[in-house]
């Protein structure tokens, strides 16, 4: 072995660079035995093979193989290789894929709703990384925006069912948070009438733009008043041309008189400001309402999952009785007049809406509501807050809410109305008939252009003879 030793040393004393390649042979395990490996060396152009022999050394009890080799590349460094980290290496690769299996694995489909997968994953899965390791489950998310289920795997029962304990848990923080947008509401559609599509459309290409043409006047007239005092500005230029101008010279021995009428001067228009437009007052076109969307709201919902859905479904069909008692089973109409605000003063509006009026004695309209907000409060479908605010019904023209924030713009929460007040304040929209209540999905829209109906229950058209 010392020979071998020497030899090695000299093969790898050579500067040159080599390529190594160890060429292993069988070890036997059951005994503790020395054998042979050959190792080539190959020059770079492949003309020169060296060959070594390498000593390899097994144990029975740990079964570990070692080979040293003195490798001098290109520093001359040695290299020590362990059968024994190799292994280890291997072992770290399965720990750090997908988990092994046990002999017995449990799992539970937990359908949690779509809209609320998010809460579950966090920000690039940072809790569902820690709900695991905590937990001691993993959790499998589904592929697809659509579905509503998740997964959840464990080695007992017993895990499995706190861990789907602690989800609900999750879920339920994130339903009560403002996060969590409402999917779903209760709707009494009005742009069914065409005759109204029509004028919310008027009503907004008048104000988005007559607001430019009526700044535009405004400029006009200044430009005007300009022009009546042209005479005067001239005059003063004139005055200014006679005036002398002493230049001081040198070490100011002389003094030198020079006529600034005999200087040409070159004269600039002045710069106009520039006129304010529909945006500089916070209006865009996404702040109105879709003409074809255009509703009374009697109730919003959070309805997260199928089964949610389902329920406020069967909620709603099973009081179309209950509703047309409470009218009376006569048919309700309404009227649509003027302007008013929900939120803020004329010059920093929010929320902008036309007043509703039930046409005729009592409030039969109020009154059909309030079965209706019952009922689902009752089915368990209503936060608390939302139960005990007052209704108010009213019919959304422009919403801040539904603007997003342009890129290099800054943050407006409210739009100047004052205008529109002038122009609109006292429009008659019209009166029209409810014919239905909705449960409508929000985002989703039917071919109609108005929310996706989920279910609905007639109000009374025609008036009942006994």
């Amino acid at each position: 072995m010392d020979g071998a030793r020497d030899n090695q040393g000299a093969v790898y004393g050579d500067k040159k660079k080599k390529i190594i390649n160890p060429v292993w042979r069988p070890v036997s395990t059951q005994a503790s035995v020395n054998e042979e490996s050959l190792v080539k060396h190959v020059s770079e152009d492949g003309s020169q093979i060296q060959e070594m022999h390498c000593s390899i050394s097994s144990n029975v009890s740990d079964a570990q193989l070692s080979v040293e080799v003195a490798e001098a590349v290109n520093e001359g460094t040695d290299l020590t290789l362990s059968s024994s980290a190799l292994l280890d290496d291997i072992k770290d690769e399965t720990l750090e894929g997908e988990p092994v299996p046990s002999a017995e694995r449990h799992s539970l489909s937990v359908e949690v709703g779509a809209s609320v997968i998010r809460f579950i994953k966090g920000k690039e899965g940072s809790t569902q990384q820690k709900f695991e390791k905590e937990m001691g489950v993993k959790i499998i998310l589904p592929s697809s925006k659509k579905e509503d289920s998740i997964i959840i795997e464990g080695n007992s029962t017993d895990s499995v069912a706190r861990a789907s304990e602690k989800i609900r848990a999750i879920i339920a923080e994130a339903v009560e948070s403002p996060s969590l947008e409402y999917s779903h509401f209760v709707s009494l559609p009005l742009a069914v009438y065409p005759e109204l599509v029509d004028k919310l459309v008027n009503f907004q290409n008048t104000i988005l733009g007559i607001t430019d043409v009526c700044l535009d006047e405004n400029v006009g007239s200044k430009s005007n008043e300009d022009a009546s005092d042209s005479e005067e500005k001239e005059q003063q230029v004139d005055q200014e041309h006679k005036v002398a101008v002493e230049l001081n010279i040198g070490d100011n021995s002389e003094r030198v008189k020079v006529d600034r009428t005999s200087i040409p001067i070159v004269g600039y228009e002045a710069k106009a400001s520039r006129p304010s437009t529909s945006s500089d007052l916070g209006i865009y076109k996404s702040i109105f309402i879709k003409p074809k969307t255009f509703h009374l709201t009697v109730l919003m919902l959070k309805l997260w999952n199928k089964d949610r859905v389902n329920a406020a479904t069967n909620v709603l069909k099973s009081i179309s009785s209950k509703v047309m008692d409470a009218l009376d089973n006569r048919p309700l109409f309404i009227r649509l007049k003027g302007l008013d605000l929900m939120r803020g003063s004329k010059d920093k509006a929010r929320i902008l809406y036309a007043p509703v009026e039930e046409i005729g004695d009592g409030d039969r309209l109020l009154h059909a509501c309030q079965v209706i907000i019952d009922a689902f409060n009752e089915a368990g479908l209503v936060f608390r807050r939302d139960y005990n605010k007052k209704l108010k019904l009213h019919a959304t023209l422009m919403k801040i809410r539904h603007e997003k924030r342009r890129k290099g713009t800054r943050r407006v929460d409210y739009f100047d109305a004052r205008d529109i007040f002038k122009q609109f304040g006292s429009k008659e929209w019209g009166e029209y008939l409810i014919k239905e209540a909705h449960l409508s999905q929000r985002f989703v829209y039917d071919e109609s252009g108005f929310y996706h109906c989920c279910a609905s229950i007639p109000f009374p058209e025609n008036m009942q003879v006994d």
